[in-house]
């Protein structure tokens, strides 16, 4: 049977802001995200077996329906009518885990493209329908580029491409529990908000330095005691050189931005040995 390849690329979010806490549990957010080169690497192989399952590189990722690449295989073929057939599903894990990055979220939707690649079932519409059904950051992952997210991240407005860019990205080595940063949210509540509007008019306009200006992310209020590292990683690409610097999602990975051919190779050794991963990325466009 034919085996498929699909890339999974990380996620960054130029801007975070939460709105409220809705009456089923979730949060209404506002999301400006990026799409960017680094990625998960994904094999679908199509067997006689009847089940779906996964591997990975990475020995604590699970195989079954806790994996989110599992469940969205699954949604797929339920939706495509082909249930019954057995998948297997290689993960080749390089977005850095717990770092805010969406690693799950884009594998998911890599599974997802591919699938639909292979079988041709659904239109890019009904695709992203399906993906909000498996998770958040999901649909986002499907489509790619630059977008404008609101309610859980499944309300989508495709925006104009970021600016010639590159990003350097260093996540300490521990991780944020994203139903704890919630909590501690809606606990003491928010001060400050980014400025949307501001960041999309100057995403219209080509402006990296108006929209380097106005990234923030809410969830940096949040009282706890490793924001004080996420503020230090900032300071150090800003040393660097960023024009702005924020952490992406719920944590724990903190990425600054520089124009093209700025972003500075001989720093991330430094900040490799200092806080255990650094990468350099770039801008990826629409992907469904």
């Amino acid at each position: 049977m034919n085996t498929i390849q699909e890339k999974a690329w990380a996620k960054l979010n130029i801007s975070l802001d939460v709105t409220e806490k809705r009456a089923d549990g979730y949060h209404d957010m506002v999301m400006v995200m990026q799409t960017v080169s680094l990625c998960d690497e994904i094999t679908i192989t199509p067997n006689d077996t009847g089940r779906v399952q996964a591997k990975s590189n990475l020995p604590f990722v699970p195989g079954d329906e806790r994996n989110l690449a599992v469940r969205a295989a699954l949604q797929y073929l339920r939706a495509a009518g082909r249930e019954g057939q057995g998948l297997s599903i290689r993960l080749d894990k390089h977005i850095a885990v717990g770092a805010g990055m969406g690693g799950g979220s884009a594998d998911a939707a890599a599974v997802l493209r591919a699938l639909n690649r292979l079988y041709g079932a659904l239109s890019p519409e009904k695709l992203e329908e399906l993906a909000a059904s498996v998770g958040s950051d999901v649909p986002f992952c499907v489509r790619g580029g630059t977008v404008l997210a609101t309610g859980r991240g499944e309300k989508m407005e495709t925006l104009p491409d970021m600016p010639a860019c590159e990003f350097l990205i260093c996540k300490p080595d521990f991780s944020i529990s994203t139903p704890e940063l919630f909590r501690r949210l809606d606990q003491s509540g928010m001060r400050c908000h980014p400025d949307t509007a501001g960041i999309v008019a100057a995403l219209g306009d080509g402006d990296l330095d108006r929209i380097c200006r106005r990234m923030y992310n809410v969830f940096e209020d949040v009282d706890d005691r490793r924001m004080r590292t996420v503020k230090e990683i900032k300071g150090r690409l800003l040393d660097h050189g960023a024009l702005g610097a924020i952490m992406t999602g719920t944590g724990s990975a903190v990425f600054g931005v520089f124009r093209p051919g700025t972003a500075p190779d001989e720093a991330i050794p430094a900040l490799r040995r200092e806080y255990g991963y650094c990468e350099k990325a770039v801008c990826i466009g629409r992907l469904n």
